[in-house]
């Protein structure tokens, strides 16, 4: 029987934060729009810098750093990835498109595909999520070019916004790696 033993920090091959800022990057983008708990920002945050993405971007009223509430979940991470905040997510998005990057909004939506069947052709890609009750505006995923919705089969058909945004960079990357 294999025996497993945790690892500990000086043994995971980590990047200092110099050497992960001069990595390339995943061409992913992660959008926060309207996200009202700084503990789900950060946890964002932290999620983004293991996922090693291009950058977050930070729509509406969505707290950006520092901010001690952040940083108790970011770790660091805040430091780490590129982030930029835009009030306005429309013009943000409209911008991204002008640019070639597709637009995925993460949220349970009438015409919605499993985020499972994104691929390599798909990338540059801005993934959105928002607020943790209300989700993303109609307005707002009327500018995506698709939606993506994680299946769920329980009651709730809720997941909290960080772990669903967790859940689809992970897939995404993985989805990128796999076609490189």
């Amino acid at each position: 029987m294999q025996e497993f033993r945790k690892l500990h920090g000086a043994e995971m091959n980590r990047p200092s934060a110099e050497q992960y800022s001069t990595m390339p990057k995943h061409p992913l983008y992660l959008m926060l729009h309207n996200i009202r708990s700084m503990c789900n920002v950060g946890a964002m945050f932290r999620t983004a810098d293991a996922a090693c993405i291009e950058k977050i971007i930070i729509s509406g009223y969505t707290a950006t750093p520092p901010r001690k509430e952040i940083e108790k979940t970011a770790l660091g991470a805040q430091e780490t990835v590129l982030w930029e905040y835009h009030a306005d997510p429309l013009e943000t998005l409209a911008t991204l498109k002008q640019e070639g990057v597709r637009i995925c909004g993460l949220e349970i939506a009438s015409g919605s595909r499993s985020y499972t069947t994104v691929n390599p052709g798909d990338f540059p890609l801005c993934l959105v999520v928002g607020n943790e009750v209300d989700g993303l505006e109609n307005e707002v995923l009327n500018l995506c070019d698709d939606v993506l919705e994680i299946p769920q089969y329980g009651t709730k058909h809720s997941l909290n916004v960080a772990v669903a945004a967790g859940i689809a960079m992970f897939e995404l990357v993985r989805v990128l790696r796999s076609g490189m």
